[in-house]
C-alpha cells in the first residue's frame, strides 16, 4: 500500500478551480466537474457531492471546509518569486520565514480557508536541512 495524497473538500468547484490554477499556477489533468486532478497529483472535490458519495448525505452546513487542522504543503524552487506571484491575491497566514528546520516558507488560506504552505524545496538525506538560502 501507499499514500497518495489527501482530497480537499471545496465549497465551490469553480472558485476552487480559478484560484489553484490562475494563483497558484497548478496546470489541470482532468476535470470531471465536481472533481479536478492537476498535474502535480493534487486534487479537489466539490464537496456535497463528495460528502453524497461517501456518507450517502450531503451535510447542510456552510462553513468553510478548512478547519486549522491540515496544511496543504507544496515546494517552489524559488520561494520569494512565489510569494511575490501569490502574497496580493490571498489571505496570508504570514510571509516568506526560515522554519527551525532551516527551510523557507510562507503560508495563506485558500478560499475554503485550507492553509497552505509554499517552501523551497528541501533536500531528503540531509540533517533536515533545507539547501536554500
Amino acid at each position: 500500500m501507499r499514500f497518495i495524497n489527501p482530497i480537499p473538500f471545496v465549497r465551490d468547484i469553480e472558485r476552487s478551480k480559478k484560484f489553484y490554477r490562475d494563483v497558484l499556477g497548478l496546470k489541470m489533468l482532468k476535470d470531471f466537474g465536481t472533481f479536478v486532478l492537476f498535474e502535480t497529483g493534487f486534487s479537489i472535490h466539490e464537496g456535497s457531492s463528495l460528502e453524497q458519495t461517501i456518507w450517502r448525505e450531503a451535510s447542510v452546513a456552510k462553513e468553510p471546509y478548512g478547519r486549522r487542522n491540515l496544511l496543504l504543503y507544496f515546494e517552489h524552487e524559488d520561494v520569494d518569486l512565489a510569494f511575490q506571484a501569490i502574497a496580493p491575491h490571498v489571505e496570508l497566514i504570514h510571509a516568506v520565514e526560515r522554519q527551525a528546520w532551516g527551510q523557507r516558507v510562507f503560508r495563506f488560506y485558500d478560499p475554503d480557508r485550507h492553509a497552505i504552505e509554499i517552501g523551497e524545496p528541501q533536500i531528503l538525506g540531509s540533517s533536515g536541512n533545507s539547501g536554500g538560502a
